[in-house]
This record gives C-alpha cells, sequence and structure tokens, in this order.
C-alpha cells in the first residue's frame, strides 16, 4: 500500500496531527460560543432587525439603515451576522441613530463584509448590540471640540458630532477625491468642515494632521475626538498631548467575539491588556500604547 516507509510515517502521523488540529479548533469554537451564549444572555441583546434603506456611497462603500430598539452612545459598535456561511460576526461602528433608526456604514474587505453587501430593503439582520464604551461628550470642555476622522474611521463621528453640539468643527481625510463621502452629512452638523485628501486631488493636499496644526494656531480647540488608522490616531495623540487638550480615540481593532469571551482584540492600555471590544473601542488618548 505504501511505496516508502515516509510514506506510512506521514499517513499515520500527519493525518493524526491533522485530525488533532480540526479537533481543537472546533473544540475552541464551541466553547467560545457558549461563552459567548451565556454572555449574550447575561447583558446583551440580539436583535433581528429589517433593513430600512441601502445605499451605495461609492465603490465598495455601503450605508445602511435598520430598525432598532435602543439608543446607542456616539462612538458605540454593534455586531452583526453577516449570513450564511460566515461563522463570526462583524463590528459596525454605530454612525447614526434617530426615532429608532440606526445607520451603519462599512467598507467590502472581506467574505463576511461581501456577504453582507448583498441583503437588500426587506431583509433582516441578526444584531448584537449596542456594545462597548462610548464618547465621553460631556469633557468637551467650553471651548470648540473637533472631530478627526481618517477613512473609514469617520463613521463613529458623525453621531458624535450631533451631539458635540452645533460649534463642533471635523477633519475629515481620505486617499482620494473618488474615496469622499459624507461630507454633507458633516456639514449639516457642524460648524466648520476640513477635508484633505492625500493626492490632493480634492481640496486640501495632506494628512488630516496637517489640518489639525492649522486649526490649533486659532487656538479655541478644548477637545477631540478621534478615529482612523493607527499611524494617524498616533500622530493626533501626540499633538493633543503637547497642546493638553483632552483627547479621546476609537480605536479599530479586529475583533472575534466582540464581547470579551475571547482575546483576539487585545492592546495595550495604560500599561495594561485591555480587550478592546469590552473595554472600548474608546480609550483616552494619554493611555494608548501604539508602539507595543
Amino acid at each position: 500500500m505504501y511505496n516508502t516507509n515516509e510514506e506510512q510515517y506521514r499517513h499515520k502521523y500527519c493525518g493524526y496531527n491533522k485530525n488533532i488540529t480540526l479537533y481543537l479548533i472546533e473544540f475552541s469554537i464551541s466553547i467560545t460560543s457558549k461563552r459567548m451564549a451565556i454572555c449574550v444572555g447575561n447583558n446583551k441583546k440580539n436583535h433581528v432587525c429589517t433593513i430600512i434603506s441601502k445605499t451605495q456611497l461609492c465603490h465598495g462603500t455601503f450605508d445602511y439603515v435598520v430598525d432598532f430598539p435602543i439608543q446607542p452612545k456616539p462612538g458605540q459598535f454593534i455586531h452583526i451576522l453577516c449570513g450564511e456561511g460566515v461563522l463570526l460576526r462583524r463590528p459596525m461602528s454605530v454612525c447614526d441613530y434617530s426615532d429608532n433608526r440606526l445607520r451603519f456604514v462599512f467598507d467590502v474587505r472581506g467574505e463576511g463584509t461581501k456577504r453582507l453587501a448583498k441583503h437588500n430593503v426587506g431583509d433582516k439582520l441578526d444584531i448584537l448590540g449596542p456594545l462597548g464604551t462610548g464618547f465621553n461628550i460631556d469633557k468637551k470642555g467650553s471651548g470648540t471640540p473637533i472631530v478627526i476622522g481618517g477613512g473609514i474611521g469617520i463613521f463613529p463621528l458623525y453621531l458624535t458630532s450631533k451631539q458635540l453640539g452645533s460649534n463642533v468643527e471635523s477633519i475629515l481625510g481620505f486617499k482620494t477625491k473618488d474615496l469622499v463621502i459624507m461630507e454633507q452629512d458633516f456639514k449639516s452638523v457642524c460648524s466648520k468642515v476640513h477635508v484633505c485628501t492625500d493626492d490632493g486631488s480634492y481640496l486640501s493636499c495632506g494628512l488630516v494632521t496637517d489640518l489639525f496644526k492649522e486649526r490649533l494656531k486659532q487656538g479655541d480647540i478644548t477637545s477631540v475626538y478621534a478615529c482612523g488608522p493607527n499611524a494617524m490616531m498616533k500622530a493626533v495623540a501626540k499633538i493633543s498631548k503637547e497642546y493638553n487638550i483632552f483627547c479621546e480615540l476609537s480605536l479599530e481593532q479586529r475583533m472575534g467575539c466582540g464581547i470579551g469571551a475571547c482575546a483576539v482584540c487585545v492592546c495595550k492600555i495604560a500599561g495594561q491588556y485591555k480587550k478592546v471590544c469590552q473595554n472600548g473601542p474608546v480609550f483616552n488618548a494619554k493611555e494608548v500604547d501604539f508602539d507595543e
């Protein structure tokens, strides 16, 4: 049956190891699922929500509105079952909420979001949430609050802007003109909206931190709320610290369970490893260790 002793060894032991590996994976998923079920049963609630509207904002970016019974805090997120064949839920920032309608916007970046994007108006989505901590709006100070977003990081900042008051300003950064979205949304709630693109194809050329530094020269900024790529948030945190301005960041971290049952989203905060889904996603900028 076997041409060599090596083939016999590989069949006996490699096949055995493969089966053990598959068993351990299944066991791990089973245990995690049970822990998630306990957490959901005790602390969180999943909702079966109907898609009320679906809009494509640009290539690969979709804007959904669903019915949702709970008012989320700005900066919180939801966890969505994307559809058949996708085991893990996907975390989505809450973009807006009013009249029992929740809005979330997402980019198609993998199998989960690809499957989610195929849903249509009238379809049902299983949504867990709202989850996580939100921005501390009450610490905005007496001056001008400012929100700073890069790319998909702008999504949680819209509801945040609405609740910060009429004097809030926003700085939004995108790679290129074709990816500029939600500009009019922010203009409807912010006193000023500053937009930049990496390649200069729309309005200012450069980074959000360039616009942030220019705006700081005018004074009166008392708080910063930011979300975006880690490099951007690290720079925003550094600048805010130099000017002694209160700053909170919403970390964009890969998540598994979304409720603290696993440790996929762990990062170092104030010298300790914490779960972004449970202890965050919003943290004080001074506590985030970007170099870990």
